[in-house]
């Protein structure tokens, strides 16, 4: 029993650690050779935002790739007092929105590459699996 538990534990996909902070992220795909998928969000009000992160981005599937192959960068924009963030967060996200989002369009997703450079994106909630949306950005990944 003890053998079934450590290799359930031991081959249970991580899950998928996502920044807030886009140039740390940058430097850190500089340094892996990774590709950086940005996420625009409206986290507690945009319903499509919601699907997206439940069905694709915390999927078994994707964690898994996305641990071993991208950077993970979200932009949220919570409406909600109870979910505000620090001034310093909204500082960045409003940055990367007028980078990268100045239509605002939510969700909004972005593969880029480590010089900045958007390879690909979806707005809106993507409408496949989660292991179609790994395929695209796999695709890409060695098209680069």
């Amino acid at each position: 029993m003890k053998l079934l538990f450590l290799t359930l534990f031991f081959f249970a996909s991580t899950p998928a650690v996502w920044q807030g902070n886009f140039n740390e992220a940058t430097k850190d795909a500089k340094a892996s050779h990774k590709l950086i998928l940005l996420n625009f969000s409206g986290s507690d009000w945009c319903g499509p935002c919601i699907r997206l992160r439940k069905e694709i981005l915390e999927s078994d599937v994707f964690g898994k790739y996305a641990s071993q192959h991208l950077e993970l960068v979200r932009a949220d924009f919570p409406r909600q007092k109870k979910n505000q963030l620090p001034a310093v967060q909204v500082k960045l996200n409003e940055a990367l929105a007028d980078r990268y989002n100045a239509e605002g369009k939510f969700p909004y997703t972005l593969l880029i590459d480590e010089t900045g450079k958007v390879l690909k994106s979806w707005e809106g909630y993507p409408n496949e699996t989660p292991e179609k949306f790994v395929q695209e950005i796999s695709d890409i990944a060695v098209k680069k």
